[in-house]
């Protein structure tokens, strides 16, 4: 008894530099330097793994996955939500959407009493203008919060369906078995919005067809208007109401010429997919891992290694091969802090959702196990951000 309450005020007086070490319980998932991961977790149907890694000063992806009911009705709808928010310019909008999207959803599957894409376009837009008001009430204390945005990736499934809705560039992968090879094929379910793809630079130049500058090359980068790589995101509020386009915001973020209607948007592509036996599980994750595995890549060593630990792998991998770019050991890659880390690699998010065809096939009032997990990370209070930190472009 007497060793753990000296174990106990051991933890309470440990100095701040060494709060990121290993924890030990993993009911929350565990801490490890700059990686937190849960390697195994259950939800209403199947198996999940999880895991991050931060690279930036303030950790700017966000990740939750909720399990069980999706409304706020005892008879449901009953399912598993995941959420992967990749901001970008600080942390402010992915923690709003980790705080928000997901009880604005419960709300409107209450009123529908059921899921459907209509109730994820709703929560969306519903958790776009609650971040408008914010950037309204903080922009005469706080105006560069207007160049802070997040990229919205979601998965729900219920009732043997599977909804992705996104917006920017995160991605969500399926692996699906193939009965007459015994092989598992990368299927990508997300639209992805990001303007380095020729098909939605043309989107932008159809949707703008007066701004001939609409989509800009800088330093070999294709991006909106020069400043951001995304066509779509909550957020940006600069990028999408002129009158958060002037003084006081840094003038990098300032256009020449106002514009009339937003530059950006924040309507998800949304999709539905009838869950079949056999497909295996999905991969929902940050673009940080994609800069570095492709789909197959992603799905095969998913498939060919034990589900325990499989989203910290996947992050294992891809700072492997960050580290082998840059000509540098992993170990080595390992030893730099956060901040420093970011010209090394993106913060990365992974979830890999394993799917149990016999829990899947069940309604949606079906009851099970009840998960609310965020993904971790050393989430330091964002006034601890200096006032006139320069975002950082997307």
């Amino acid at each position: 008894m007497l060793s753990r309450l000296i174990n106990f005020l051991r933890a309470c007086w440990r100095p701040s530099s060494d709060r990121y070490v290993h924890t030990g319980s993993d009911l929350g998932g565990r801490q490890d330097g700059l990686l937190w991961y849960k390697d195994t977790g259950q939800h209403l149907n199947g198996d999940f793994s999880m895991a991050v890694v931060q690279a930036n000063n303030l950790l700017e992806d966000q990740s939750q996955i909720e399990s069980g009911s999706l409304s706020f009705l005892d008879s449901g709808p009953y399912g598993t939500f995941i959420g992967v928010y990749d901001g970008h310019g600080g942390p402010e909008t992915s923690r709003f959407i980790n705080d928000h999207l997901f009880q604005n959803l419960k709300m409107f599957a209450t009123e529908q009493q059921s899921m459907s894409v209509e109730v994820i376009r709703k929560a969306y837009q519903a958790t776009e203008e609650g971040f408008f008001s914010l950037v309204t009430k903080q922009w005469p204390m706080k105006p560069q919060i207007a160049a802070v945005g997040s990229c919205c990736l979601v998965g729900v499934i219920c009732g043997g369906m599977l909804y992705i809705a996104n917006l920017g560039d995160s991605r969500a992968v399926l692996g699906r078995a193939v009965k007459a090879t015994g092989e598992v094929l990368a299927i990508q379910l997300s639209s992805e919005h990001n303007v380095c793809i020729e098909s939605v630079r043309q989107e932008m130049h159809s949707l703008h067809p007066d701004d001939s500058q609409i989509v800009v090359l800088k330093h070999n980068v294709w991006r909106v208007k020069g400043l951001i790589q995304v066509s779509r995101s909550i957020g940006d509020v600069y990028l999408k109401k002129a009158e958060f386009n002037r003084e006081p915001l840094y003038a990098k973020f300032r256009l020449r010429e106002p514009f009339r209607k937003p530059i950006l948007s924040s309507d998800p592509s949304i999709s539905v997919h009838e869950l079949q036996p056999h497909d295996q599980f999905v991969i929902f994750a940050s673009d940080g891992l994609w800069e570095h595995l492709t789909n197959q890549d992603a799905v095969d060593m998913v498939q060919n290694h034990p589900r325990n630990g499989i989203a910290r792998r996947l992050v294992k991998t891809a700072l492997q091969e960050a580290a082998k770019k840059r000509e540098m050991r992993y170990s080595d890659l390992k030893k730099i802090d956060r901040g420093v880390r970011r010209h090394f690699h993106d913060d990365i998010t992974v979830i890999v959702v394993f799917l149990d065809s016999n829990l899947v096939s069940r309604a949606s009032s079906t009851k099970g196990p009840t998960v609310s997990l965020r993904g971790g990370g050393i989430n330091l209070p964002v006034k601890t951000l200096p006032p006139c930190a320069t975002p950082v472009e997307v």
